[in-house]
Parts: structure tokens; C-alpha cells; sequence
């Protein structure tokens, strides 16, 4: 199929994203007010504005909403607290459903804080994340895990970020998991892909798209070897994909690995939210061809654009259009 084909499809489908869906704050601070606090003589950061946007398996929802699908839905968590309004917010105004995140009062919104220098445009001084390292409330999960079968059967394209990289505190917790596992063996005809930071191993029967740190990484943790076919096995998954940066991503299928190259960038704008770009791009387009090479592909191409735009950026179909002519 052509691009101009597969984006055309994108239109009559829906998109889910499960997991970690997080708030971005990116606060541009001016160094030339950074004179100590009267009060204790540590110096200010003096934010001199602030712009919000989806992060983690919100940046996988913003890249599906550019991209054209018809109908993009967000599951997750977030505290009842002002990152939460502010995220909601963010979210609905791409388009996005927000209506399947479930708050809870007793946590925080998972918020990454950027700041950056006003003068250079850099993003220059120490992150500021507000986290969860404590399980997730079993009352919260038990409402995650009755949303999830009616979200599941709303939807055609069922992508899972696994984002926190604590051994607690993220939504994609074991039970998640394996309901998971059990709806995608129940819907063969979705497609169901997981990206996870540290324990892509745990995930079954989906589709696994780590980058080539992760795979690695599950394979020493299980083999004590780089094993990649092994990987895939182990997770009864049909298929992986191994993400690998500039040099674009493995397909894994049975008996069978091709490397499909990406067009090479020489001075990438940012990198940040590469994978998530990559990620809406293969799902959506393996849906609509169920081809994983033309996935890749497709996945590679959408990354190319989004790595030319700083923060984490998005693709339009026609930006795509135009990159596919390159």
C-alpha cells in the first residue's frame, strides 16, 4: 500500500493507549532573575512561563490523534490534583478522550517538569519529576481493570506504555498485564502492541516493541544472553519489533528477522519521544496493512519527522506525505 493509502485508513479506526499517561511541563525559566530568596539565600528559578502537554502514553495518543485516526482514547490514572486537571486538559484539547482516566485522590499526577534556559533555549538544570513509588491502590486498579474489556472492544489498535521505571507505582501493574494478555488472545483480530521501559519480559501474547537497550537488557535478565528469537518466545508474542535509533528497527517473527532501515537525519532537533512517535505510526499502519516490514517502515518514517521538532513532536498526515516523497 501506499502512505497516502494507509493514512487514508486511519480515518475509520480507533486507538486506545493503557498505561502510564503523564503530564509534560515545560517551564522556561530567565536566568537573570535567579537572585536568592530573601528569606533562606537559595537561589530561584524564576519560571517566566509554562506550556503543558500529554507525556508517556499521552505522547503516544498526541502523535495517533496527528496522524489522522478516527477516534483516540486515553486509560490511565491520575491524582486529583492540579497536574491532573491541567493533563485532562491537555489531552481534550488534541481531540483525545479523557473520559476512561480515573482519578485518584490519593496519588499524584506522574509529572516530568522541563526547565529551560529563556536566553539559549536549552533545557539546561535538573528535571523536577513528581512520581509514585507505592503499588497502586487496589481499589484504583480493580476500577482500571473493569474499564479495560469495554475500552479493549471500542477500540481497534490497543497500545500499552508502560512508562515507570520504579518496581511500583505504575499503572501497568501484573494484574493489567495479564488481562491484557487474555483480551488480546480473545481478539485476534486487534492488534495489541506494548512498549515498556524496564520489564518488557513480563508482557504475553501482544506484540513487544522495545529498543535495542530493553531487548538486550530482558535477554541478559533471562538468558544471560543476548537472544532476541528467545525474547520473543518467551513473551508467545508473533512478533517484536527492536527499535534501534538512527538506524531504524528489527522485525522479529518467527524463524525469521529483517532490519528495516530509516532515512538517515544528520542534526536531529530532539529524540525525546521518538519511540512513541514510532510506536502510533507501526500500530496504525500494521492495522491497516498486516504487513510488520510496512509497519516498521511507516513507524520509521513518522519518527523521522517527529525527531526534527523539539520537545516531544507530532506528525500530520501531510508532513508525512511530503517525508515519504524524500
Amino acid at each position: 500500500m501506499t502512505t497516502a493509502q494507509i493514512l487514508a485508513e486511519f480515518l475509520k479506526l480507533s486507538a486506545l493507549v493503557v498505561g502510564d499517561i503523564c503530564l509534560d511541563r515545560w517551564c522556561t525559566y530567565d536566568p537573570d532573575v535567579a537572585e536568592p530568596s530573601r528569606e533562606t539565600g537559595i537561589p530561584r528559578i524564576g519560571v517566566i512561563r509554562t506550556e503543558v502537554t500529554a507525556g508517556a502514553g499521552g505522547t503516544v495518543a498526541n502523535n495517533l490523534a496527528a496522524l489522522g485516526v478516527g477516534r483516540v482514547g486515553v486509560l490511565g490514572v491520575i491524582g486529583d490534583d492540579g497536574f491532573g486537571y491541567e493533563l485532562a486538559s491537555a489531552l481534550e484539547r488534541r481531540g483525545i478522550a479523557a473520559d476512561t482516566l480515573i482519578r485518584a485522590p490519593e496519588m499524584q499526577t506522574f509529572t516530568y517538569t522541563k526547565l529551560i534556559n529563556a536566553k539559549t533555549g536549552v533545557e539546561d538544570l535538573p528535571r523536577v519529576d513528581f512520581i509514585c513509588t507505592t503499588p497502586l491502590d487496589s481499589e484504583v486498579e480493580r476500577q482500571v481493570l473493569d474499564a479495560l474489556p469495554a475500552a479493549v472492544a471500542a477500540s481497534d489498535v490497543i497500545l500499552v506504555s508502560d512508562q515507570a521505571e520504579t518496581s511500583a507505582g505504575g499503572v501497568v501493574t501484573p494484574a493489567v498485564r495479564n488481562l491484557l494478555s487474555e483480551l488480546a488472545s480473545a481478539c485476534p483480530d486487534k492488534v495489541f502492541l506494548a512498549d515498556s521501559r524496564a520489564r518488557i519480559e513480563l508482557f504475553r501474547k501482544v506484540i513487544i516493541k522495545p529498543n535495542r537497550d530493553e531487548a538486550e537488557s530482558a535477554c541478559q535478565r533471562l538468558f544471560g544472553r543476548v537472544d532476541l528469537q528467545a525474547l520473543r518466545e518467551y513473551c508467545e508474542s508473533s512478533l517484536m519489533i527492536v527499535t534501534d535509533g538512527s538506524n531504524g528497527a528489527l522485525v522479529v517473527v518467527p524463524d525469521k528477522e529483517q532490519f528495516c532501515k530509516t532515512k538517515p537525519i544528520s542534526k536531529p532537533a530532539d529524540i525525546c519521544g521518538a519511540g512513541d512517535s514510532f510506536s502510533a505510526g507501526a500500530a496504525m499502519a500494521l492495522a491497516v496493512t498486516g504487513s510488520p516490514v510496512e509497519a516498521a517502515h511507516f513507524g520509521n518514517l513518522v519518527a523521522s519527522i517527529t525527531i526534527m521538532k523539539k520537545g516531544t513532536g507530532t506528525a500530520s498526515p501531510a508532513e508525512v506525505l511530503e517525508a515519504s516523497r524524500g
